[in-house]
């Protein structure tokens, strides 16, 4: 919850410079420019730039999900109301006000839907804590998308319990202080303040003999694999989003595993937002009287490239529809022609060289002597 506290006081969009009606094309595309750019490998020993990366990404984590964008603009739209009421409607115990005619108003009800049914109104478990892992990809990875695992040490729910704290053979029982509510009331004249329950710690359960690998925790240290699908196109520094894959709660949902991925560079190919890149090498013939060329692709074929004449070295072609996949279709591929000089000429190519220069030297002479005659 804690994160989502900050829902009322961070602007998310402001964060990622879009305006609220973005589209969720939008919020990415915003997102993927700023995660480059301010990337702690394209910014080493910048601490501002790191801070305002993990900020960037915090945002995106919100409104680039639709869920959790939903929510976040439901919160946002009630204002500082949430905000003043501090630590009581965010986790376990709340906040309500008794008015005339025995009228009541439970904040913990009104954000308990929107906090995964933790208010106060209802069960006061704990929601799992998040955690981040890092995957690296293969370029071609990145691009195509892949099915792969991360591999972590956290938090797990116990294998010989199954999570629930009790010894195999029994189960937990409902604590008789709170009910199973997992918060206790605290009236005080009009208003009613509610805090965990100090019995059972929030859990609504007690654990009566408890398990002896655990020790009634319901939750043991231990390696895990978690599968991921990685969608095509991914960008170095995006994060994605496994929900439910966190550590587990206590009485609570499990919190979420954020997968931040990372992009290996290719030996030929580069990226430009979902365009591919390619450097394509032609001669001097070629570049004066114009040819066509095989451009590589990243799927190991070709592409046949018509290079008009008088083409210049860096003069860059658009190949379309054969870059990077998208939601809206495919990029595309930007070839960048450039010249090649030989550093070790033959003996045939240096005379056709010198030939060439002596022809335009030549018609140089004759160009000027045009000019002075006239």
């Amino acid at each position: 919850m804690t994160a989502q506290r900050e829902w009322f006081e961070k602007d998310y969009y402001a964060t990622l410079g879009v305006p609220k009606d973005a589209t969720a094309k939008d919020v990415t595309r915003a997102y993927r420019k700023l995660a480059r750019d301010l990337h702690p490998d394209a910014n080493p020993g910048d601490a501002a730039a790191e801070a305002r990366f993990k900020e960037v990404s915090a945002a995106y984590d919100v409104i680039g999900d639709e869920e959790r964008r939903a929510e976040y603009d439901q919160v946002r739209a009630m204002g500082p109301v949430g905000g003043s009421m501090g630590g009581g409607f965010g986790g376990p115990g709340g906040f309500s006000a008794g008015f005339p005619g025995g009228a009541g108003f439970d904040l913990g009800d009104l954000f308990g839907g929107l906090f995964g049914g933790q208010g106060g109104g209802g069960h006061g478990g704990r929601r799992g804590a998040d955690l981040e892992t890092r995957l690296t990809l293969s370029f071609v990875e990145a691009v195509e998308g892949v099915t792969t695992s991360v591999h972590l040490v956290s938090d797990a729910a116990c294998s010989t319990c199954g999570g629930n704290g009790a010894r195999p053979g029994t189960r937990p029982t409902t604590c008789s202080a709170c009910a199973g509510r997992g918060v206790q009331a605290d009236d005080q004249g009009p208003f009613s303040f509610s805090r965990p329950c100090g019995s059972c710690g929030g859990r609504g359960q007690q654990v009566d003999d408890p398990c002896g690998a655990c020790r009634g925790s319901g939750s043991e240290r231990r390696p895990r694999e978690v599968k991921v699908r990685i969608p095509a196109g991914v960008d170095d520094g995006q994060r994605i989003r496994l929900k439910g894959r966190g550590e587990p709660g206590r009485g609570g949902p499990n919190g979420d595993l954020f997968v931040v991925v990372s992009v290996e560079p290719h030996a030929r190919f580069g990226r430009r937002g979902d365009h591919l890149t390619v450097g394509v090498s032609i001669t001097y013939p070629q570049a004066v009287l114009g040819a066509e060329v095989q451009v590589p692709t990243l799927d190991g074929g070709t592409v046949t490239l018509k290079v008009p004449a008088g083409t210049r070295s860096g003069q860059a072609f658009r190949i379309r529809g054969r870059g990077i996949p998208a939601k809206w279709g495919s990029g595309d591929l930007l070839a960048t022609v450039e010249v090649h000089v030989p550093a070790e000429p033959t003996d045939a190519e240096r005379a056709a060289v010198e030939a060439l220069a002596n022809t335009m030297a030549e018609g140089s002479d004759e160009a000027d002597d045009a000019t002075d005659a006239s």
